[in-house]
């Protein structure tokens, strides 16, 4: 992480230098060595990552995938997500290369466009789509918890996990159809300490948004609570 120097004492900065050179840090969208300030991600990959601009209207393909299925009261993507883009990489490395910071970096960008949104004002609190114990022993963190602390940075609103928890480590949706998706989430998510989320309105937060079937899920459990409403938004839109 490049960093300023301008409080640390001249040795401390030598040192960090010294490192710095020996090992660069390095972009983890294109692999070029970040430059002075530049952190996770150099600019010219955060100018090309390709924006939805989703959270400023309604509908959207998003909101579209919960019609009929599920109330919302809205949703948004801040990514398009295609294979072997830059994004894809950047999931990959909080998601899989024990990047948490990169997850929390990219939630203050989800933030940031959520705060500029009318739609998203109403917000109580936020809780991320929960890993099964099983896999959060494996990963070590919940990179969706990950991206809702770099929301709550910016929004200033708690994260709460203990009222959603996964309680069927089941698998990856990644290669499974649309009906498939839905029956592989089909009651694997429960609520408990209800009133921590009575009268609240939710933002659900998830990594990747494809059939929505996950995060569906989710959003029907909290809305056996009483007088809970749910908003949603993920890092990412994979628009099969």
């Amino acid at each position: 992480m490049a960093q300023s120097y301008s409080n640390k004492p001249f040795l401390y900065t030598l040192l960090t230098d010294f490192i710095a050179l020996l090992y660069p840090e390095t972009c983890i969208a294109c692999n070029d060595t970040l430059l002075q300030k530049e952190f996770t991600i150099c600019l010219k990959c955060r100018a090309d990552l390709p924006i939805t601009k989703f959270e400023a209207y309604s509908p959207n393909p998003v909101e579209k995938l919960f019609w009929l299925k599920t109330s919302v009261q809205a949703a948004t993507s801040g990514y398009f997500y295609t294979k072997k883009s830059k994004i894809q990489k950047i999931i990959h490395a909080f998601k899989y290369h024990n990047n948490p910071d990169a997850a929390v970096y990219m939630g203050e960008f989800l933030g940031h466009q959520l705060l500029d949104s009318k739609r998203f004002k109403e917000i109580d609190l936020i809780i991320p789509v929960p890993l099964h114990p099983h896999k959060l022993k494996q990963r070590g963190y919940n990179q969706s918890e990950k991206l809702a602390l770099g929301i709550s940075n910016i929004l200033n609103l708690p994260v709460e996990t203990s009222s959603l928890t996964r309680s069927v480590d089941n698998k990856t949706q990644t290669q499974k159809g649309l009906f498939n998706r839905w029956t592989n989430v089909k009651s694997v998510f429960n609520t408990r300490c209800s009133e921590n989320i009575q009268n609240k309105h939710i933002l659900l937060v998830d990594d990747v948004i494809t059939s929505g079937a996950t995060i569906e899920a989710c959003a029907k459990e909290i809305l056996k609570i009483n007088g809970t409403s749910v908003s949603i938004v993920s890092l990412a839109f994979a628009n099969d």
